[in-house]
């Protein structure tokens, strides 16, 4: 465990009885609200010092409403220092709209609309939706990229014909750790890689292994292939919580990330855990 407090750089909370999201149906085990008293009993140990929001799918047309409450929540504490908001990029030059009523919640620091729920995730190179990765481009705004690793063609794509934009690819791009396939995905981070406007988030990966049966060699492969890819300046630790709990408890994927990072310096400890989160999002730790 690091022996200093952590940004966590993906977190989803939740209301349920404030906001509707549909999907959270066939999630029975999670499907309840989930906000800051229940992540604290989560962490157990680890010592979280800030937390980064990210857009939990919350029902259509009611992202702004989503923003609001993520607001509040970061008003009565400051741990929660950024928030990734979803906005309709595929919009095109129409999204300001909502980037302009999003950017009224001084938490907003990056913005994410999930890929990996389209049929067809060739329309996040549609022009319409380039257009819109323009738009947060213009507003600093970093775009969160949320795929599948049968799709990891496309955030390359992205990548190579947006340069100005900085993309952040969450989850390190669901690789099929349940089946055990390296091919495809395996190339395609080295590849990504090579992309200087791309850094990644360790989070979301125990859940791509087989929910029952997973154990931590399973994982750690693919782990320390995107560390050895990436280097720890493009790297950003987050949890995938409220998400991760169906599968592990918070504290085995710190215990995870520290096996396969064993042997790192502070300065590389320090990039993985807090400052790449801070900067790629523009933050301050509570605090600084």
């Amino acid at each position: 465990m690091p022996n200093f407090p952590i940004i966590d750089a993906h977190v989803h909370l939740y209301d349920v009885e404030r906001l509707s999201y549909g999907w959270l149906a066939g999630v029975p085990a999670i499907n309840r609200t989930h906000l800051l008293p229940d992540f604290d009993a989560a962490r157990g140990p680890v010592a979280v010092e800030g937390l980064v929001f990210a857009e939990v799918a919350v029902d259509p047309g009611l992202h702004l409403a989503e923003a609001a409450f993520v607001q509040g929540l970061a008003d009565a504490d400051p741990r929660l220092i950024g928030m990734v908001a979803h906005a309709p990029v595929e919009k095109g030059a129409a999204v300001e709209e909502d980037i302009l009523a999003l950017k009224a919640n001084r938490s907003l620091c990056g913005i994410r609309r999930l890929i990996q729920s389209e049929a067809d995730p060739s329309f996040c190179l549609a022009p319409g939706f380039l257009e819109g990765l323009s738009v947060l481009a213009r507003h600093g705004l970093p775009f969160d990229i949320c795929i599948k690793h049968w799709a990891m063609a496309y955030a390359l794509e992205l990548a190579r014909r947006c340069p100005d934009v900085q993309f952040v690819l969450d989850h390190i791009g669901k690789p099929d750790i349940r089946y055990g396939l390296r091919e495809p995905w395996w190339r395609e981070i080295r590849e990504l890689a090579r992309c200087p406007n791309v850094v990644v988030k360790l989070s979301g990966v125990v859940t791509e292994a087989d929910h029952a049966r997973w154990t931590p060699e399973d994982v750690k492969p693919y782990v320390a292939h995107v560390v050895d890819c990436f280097g720890f300046e493009r790297l950003m630790f987050g949890s995938d919580w409220s998400v991760s709990a169906l599968t592990h408890p918070y504290p085995a994927w710190v215990a995870i990330v520290d096996e396969v990072i064993r042997g790192a310096g502070e300065a590389e400890q320090r990039s993985l855990y807090r400052d790449t989160a801070l900067r790629t999002y523009r933050l301050t730790a509570p605090g600084a």
